[in-house]
């Protein structure tokens, strides 16, 4: 359980902030700017959740328990990976929940028409909002990736995972939101040349 009984603790004025491990690094450290993405794509979903149709109830419950997902990501990268770490010692990203979007891309995909071309950003405010999600999301995966591939770091590929196939299923969920896909705008190569 969490408990924040003070939102300030004067520890981060001089450009540090401590990671799970009470380890101490600059605010600019690649895995700060990880998890700090991955906030700011939970905060994207709180917008879209909030421009989402009545209609999109089954969609908004997904997304919620992606919310919280997002949450066990950040908890897993504020975390460093020891050597002594015993299984389920610390808050790890599980592959049940990257198994659990795939089964809802399947889900939503099966009633969307097929693609012709690229699906432009927009239609619904609640699709442009997602779309945005979805751009956020694939850079907290670049991020995690560079993190990933740094000598003195390590991500488990069950976090990797997790966010790269977020990142399909957001795409699946903005077509979704976008009338099932009816108000998609494809792109169109070289027209306004």
């Amino acid at each position: 359980m969490v408990y924040l009984s003070r939102i300030y603790t004067r520890t981060g004025d001089e450009g540090e902030t401590s990671l799970g491990d009470r380890s101490r690094v600059p605010k600019d450290h690649a895995r700060v700017s990880a998890y700090g993405t991955v906030d700011e794509l939970n905060a994207a979903l709180g917008i879209f959740l909030a421009a989402a149709s009545p209609d999109d109830a089954e969609l908004v419950t997904l997304l919620r328990s992606v919310q919280n997902d997002l949450f066990d990501v950040g908890a897993d990268l504020c975390m460093p990976q020891s050597a002594e770490e015993k299984p389920d010692q610390v808050l790890r990203v599980q592959p049940r929940q990257s198994e659990r979007l795939e089964a809802a891309i399947d889900r939503y995909n099966e009633n969307l028409s097929p693609l012709t071309s690229f699906v432009l950003p927009g239609g619904t405010p609640a699709a442009a909002w997602c779309h945005l999600a979805r751009t956020i999301c694939r850079r907290a995966e670049r991020l995690i990736s560079e993190l990933k591939d740094q000598a003195d770091e390590s991500v488990t590929p069950e976090l990797l995972q997790y966010v790269n196939r977020l990142s399909d299923f957001l795409f699946v969920a903005a077509r979704y939101a976008n009338d099932q896909g009816a108000r998609d705008m494809l792109w169109r190569p070289g027209e306004h040349r």
